[in-house]
């Protein structure tokens, strides 16, 4: 028997060159004979960087736990390496022998937290001047640390987090070799309990407010949709350039002599100096138009050499006679209106050095789409590959994998709607990774990791910087996190499904999709701020309903018919009676439409015109039971043929014209069964009556 400590009791479970990962599928390049595996014997560093899949949002340095400070005391690291070795093997041979169940570790992330906590743990006995080593402690010193950390203000998710650790090591302690204090310091309650942790029936996930949703949703269609293709032209026409680029400046003289004789050639120049006397020549552009490489640019801009200074005076003076342009990449950009109401390109000139921080922005506009619309992950979608879009169930869809809560990272489809297919296609144009989308720009950093927070905030600080030339609206500051996205979105499909969230995006499309996607239990639940801008802004489209109806009507055209039309095309005539009376114009009009009480429910099959408040003459309430809190009318019990408060518009008539060609279609059928044919039937008389009421033809 081999003891490496005088405070073991046997031997470790695990023999030192036992590798730490087992029972999970390693990397390709983790199978190679020569593959350096973490062991159970490495008492500084275990790195499982190219062992395992590591999450595409997560850094490599998460993929590394250390045994540092206090868990370099021997003990200690003896037991944290038992510990977490127990935990992130849960089915080895021996764990299951010694009955140690523990809440297993998913990944090395779990463990770095782990460690971290039997590090703060030791550091906490050395400062209220316990042992060392914790086989002198007791369980009430156990049940100390947590109320240490409660009377510190710890939150309760971080003390759970503690209990959790603790109880786990009272769990393995018949695995350890090492002694800790035997039994559970809480027996029968669990570590929520113990932190004293509600659990609210509430998400507690709060939503993006309206305020930041619509202007950011609406500034990344704008990038993806209106701006990428001049992006996307800028950075065609740059990699040509550089391609053919030659290093040797030979011939210099006779190109630039010709390059300049063609009068459609200009000069590049920065945009920010057009406004000074002399305007700044961008050297390395140029050099690249000429065919030439921008290092070579000192065969221009060197005022030291007579032939270097010939070619410069050349230069400068057809920038003096106007030829110049700040879009020599990309010719004409798409015009926008500004905030000072001019129309203008919305930049000022896209130069190399524009255009790697325009398609990083890109690459933000699209995750901002994809977070926002698709209720996707941040961790799902930062695993997007190239060639992600494809067709499920009929339906275009994001092919990912599932990172939260699984190991084996299941690959996993996400329904969504063609803005999102554009937003994928422009992230996958810009992406210098071989296989991921959502990358870093810069060539040289492949490997880095993307945080969706910084992508989030860089998107806002830039849009709200260049909106003197883009002419988007600001985005106010608010507090920003990609799940936040998620929350949100799953609650305006929920109450919000027929909005227009900007040109060309209606999300009523969205919410199809979106809906179809898993999401938390408890993510549609309404918000408060959300439920006042919603209420705000029903309200405005009602308005703006009734004021088309109203200048329909007095416009001689027919608005609807029923006994609640009648109502209403007596309460505008009343209103258009005082409007000439007054001499009025159509601010008169508007205004005593807004403060005329005229009480219109839109639907799809009719309009109600009951008053919320006092629904007089409502059918929908006759011997109905009413449920508790509810005012106004049931919609569900609508009689549209009966009601008095019914109002037939004429954007209805084809619908009961179909409806009623069917039920014939169904009565006159010889192989419908007779309960059916009296169903059909009485929807026939009900269809006929409100054809009648509109004076259809029967």
């Amino acid at each position: 028997m081999i003891l490496f400590l005088p405070q073991q009791r046997r031997p470790s479970l695990f023999q030192d060159d036992e590798p730490l990962v087992q029972g999970r599928s390693l990397l390709p390049e983790a199978r190679n004979s020569g593959a350096r595996s973490p062991l159970f014997g490495d008492k500084f560093l275990w790195d499982f960087n190219g062992i395992i899949k590591r999450p595409a949002n997560v850094n490599a340095s998460d993929w590394k736990v250390h045994f540092s400070l206090e868990l370099e005391d021997p003990y200690w690291n003896l037991l944290a390496r038992e510990l977490m070795m127990i935990a992130f093997n849960q089915s080895h041979p021996l764990v299951l022998k010694s009955g140690a169940i523990l809440e297993r570790a998913t990944s090395p992330r779990t463990l770095n937290h782990i460690a971290s906590r039997l590090r703060l743990t030791a550091r906490w006995a050395r400062e209220k001047g316990l042992a060392i080593q914790p086989a002198a402690w007791t369980v009430e010193d156990l049940r100390q640390r947590i109320t240490d950390l409660s009377l510190k203000g710890t939150s309760p998710a971080t003390i759970r987090s503690h209990v959790s650790t603790l109880k786990d090591l009272a769990a393995a302690e018949p695995a350890l070799s090492l002694l800790w204090p035997s039994g559970d310091p809480w027996p029968g309650q669990s570590s929520r309990r113990v932190a004293e942790l509600s659990r609210s029936q509430t998400i507690a996930t709060p939503t993006i407010p309206p305020k930041t949703w619509f202007p950011l949703i609406r500034a990344a269609w704008a990038y993806i949709h209106d701006f990428a293709p001049d992006i996307l032209r800028a950075d065609r026409k740059l990699r040509v350039l550089k391609a053919a680029a030659r290093p040797s400046v030979l011939g210099l003289d006779e190109r630039l002599e010709k390059w300049l004789a063609d009068r459609q050639n200009k000069i590049p120049v920065l945009a920010a100096s057009l406004d000074d006397q002399a305007p700044q020549v961008q050297w390395r552009l140029l050099m690249l138009l000429l065919g030439y490489t921008a290092e070579a640019r000192t065969a221009i801009y060197n005022p030291s050499k007579p032939t270097s200074l010939r070619r410069r005076n050349m230069i400068l003076d057809a920038v003096a006679e106007g030829r110049m342009t700040t879009h020599a990449m990309t010719g004409e950009l798409v015009q926008v209106t500004r905030p000072d109401d001019s129309t203008a390109p919305w930049h000022p000139g896209i130069n190399p050095r524009a255009l790697f921080e325009l398609k990083t922005i890109l690459r933000d506009a699209a995750f901002v789409l994809v977070v926002g619309l698709s209720m996707m992950r941040d961790s799902e979608i930062h695993e997007v590959l190239r060639d992600a879009v494809v067709e499920h169930y009929s339906t275009p869809a994001i092919s990912s994998a599932k990172i939260k809560g699984t190991t084996n990272h299941p690959g996993k489809h996400w329904w969504i709607a063609d803005p999102l297919v554009e937003a994928l296609a422009v992230a996958e144009a810009v992406s210098e990774h071989p296989e991921r989308v959502f990358s870093p720009v810069h060539a040289s950093k492949q490997d880095g990791t993307l945080d969706g927070v910084d992508m989030l905030a860089a998107f806002k600080h830039f849009v709200n910087a260049s909106r003197s030339w883009t002419g988007l609206d600001e985005i106010p500051t608010a507090y920003m996190r990609p799940h936040m996205f998620r929350r949100t979105m799953a609650m305006l499909t929920d109450q919000f499904p027929g909005s227009e969230i900007a040109t060309g995006i209606q999300l009523k499309h969205l919410a199809k999709r979106a809906l179809a996607n898993a999401t938390t239990r408890g993510y549609a639940a309404s918000d408060a701020e959300w439920a006042t801008y919603l209420e705000d802004a029903l309200d405005t489209v009602k308005f703006r309903k009734i004021k088309d109806l109203y200048e329909r009507h007095t416009a001689g055209e027919e608005i609807g018919f029923g006994p609640g039309a009648e109502r209403v095309k007596d309460a505008f005539d009343q209103i258009n009676s005082t409007v000439k009376a007054r001499n009025g114009d159509a601010r008169t009009a508007e205004t005593l439409l807004r403060t005329t009480r005229i009480h219109i429910r839109f639907g799809m099959l009719n309009n109600c015109t009951a008053d919320q408040t006092n629904p007089v003459g409502a059918v929908c309430l006759e011997n109905a039971i009413i449920p508790e809190g509810h005012t106004g009318p049931l919609d569900e019990r609508c009689r549209p043929d009966r009601c008095a408060n019914s109002m037939i518009g004429p954007e209805h008539l084809p619908i009961y014209d179909s409806h009623q060609r069917k039920q014939l279609e169904i009565i006159n059928s010889p192989t419908v069964p007779r309960c059916r044919r009296d169903l059909a039937e009485r929807e026939f008389d009900i269809t006929r009556n409100i054809l009648k009421m509109a004076g259809e033809p029967q």
